[in-house]
């Protein structure tokens, strides 16, 4: 009881300590610790997957965020990116928020510096900031013809005169929409885009919003769905898995399989606390592992955070029984 008591007592910047030593440790010192990938996950990932090399086929990614959320949110689209470098899938990238803008151009620099072959206007468009009021008319005028909705890309470039355009009309062909949010889970898409045009529509969206995201998930509105940081951990874990994954019998990348998933020696392979070696092209840069590194510090947190609220509960129905007997 003496020693229950003195927990009780203890002073709350020792907890405060405890749980920043908590988050610290495991992104200083990374650990490989399981990533299991979920249904909404995985069936994105083939969706995309399935695009590899098409001529007439592409995918939009939607940033509707700022910088507030982007620890969970940027993850999931550097990995989506990565994703579409490697397996040659042609992307849009847009947003309507100004403050998002720069995050389109810092996502697409980075991944697109480990893929010097990637072209702007060949593989990928970035389209940039739209003002809001043009949001509606972009959505809906693209069941028409993209280059007729979205006139310019980022550059100020023609969006007709451009390369990558060829093959592409559309909604036919850009046949999923990705919107990456804080806030709205895509509705907007799912509102204008798939009821009218039938295109997939997937939500990357912060942990808090993933469970007002379910219900349109389960009707089958959103076509995949990457939840909070975790989501951004599986992404980038089946794209280093499948994707990334280079051998004689697979020089661009392994087809998706669950039973890979499963694979003890597969999942050893992935380890994120090796450090990139350029020499023997070994382990992962840490750009492509932020979100696993994240996952780590959250993990061991959580299971402190869990420790305290046990003890303190210990101690409170413990200090109640005895104040009950010494009444007694």
């Amino acid at each position: 009881m003496e020693f229950i008591k003195k927990l009780q007592d203890l002073d709350r910047r020792w907890i405060y300590l405890i749980i920043a030593l908590a988050i610290t440790i495991p992104l200083l010192i990374p650990f490989n610790a399981p990533t299991y990938t979920t249904g909404p996950t995985e069936t994105l990932y083939q969706m995309v997957d399935s695009y590899e090399n098409r001529e007439d086929r592409a995918i939009l990614i939607c940033f509707a965020h700022d910088a507030s959320t982007m620890a969970e949110l940027y993850p999931m689209e550097v990995a989506i990116l990565r994703h579409c470098f490697e397996r040659k899938v042609k992307v849009f990238t847009l947003t309507f928020l100004p403050t998002a803008a720069p995050l389109v151009n810092y996502a697409i620099d980075m991944v697109k510096s480990e893929y010097p072959d990637v072209q702007s206007g060949v593989d990928y468009i970035n389209i940039g900031y739209k003002p809001a009021a043009l949001y509606l008319p972009i959505v809906v005028g693209m069941g028409d013809g993209i280059a007729e909705a979205v006139k310019t890309d980022a550059e100020g470039r023609k969006l007709e005169t451009l390369p990558m355009m060829k093959g592409l009309n559309n909604y036919n062909e850009l046949r999923l929409v990705i919107e990456t949010s804080g806030a709205s889970y895509a509705m907007g898409w799912v509102t204008w885009a798939r009821s009218r045009f039938g295109v997939n529509v997937a939500a990357g969206v912060t942990a808090v919003m993933a469970a007002d995201a379910y219900p349109y998930l389960q009707t089958g509105q959103l076509s995949g769905m990457l939840s909070g940081m975790k989501g951004a951990a599986e992404y980038e874990y089946l794209t280093d898995v499948f994707a990334a994954y280079q051998s004689p019998d697979y020089p661009n990348g392994r087809p998706f399989s669950k039973e890979l998933l499963k694979d003890q020696d597969v999942i050893d392979s992935i380890d994120i606390s090796k450090d990139w070696d350029p020499e023997t092209k070994t382990g992962i840069m840490y750009k492509w592992k932020t979100a696993r590194l994240g996952m780590n510090a959250q993990s061991v947190a959580h299971m402190v955070i869990f420790l305290f609220i046990l003890i303190g509960n210990i101690g409170y129905f413990a200090e109640r029984y005895q104040q009950n007997k010494a009444k007694k």
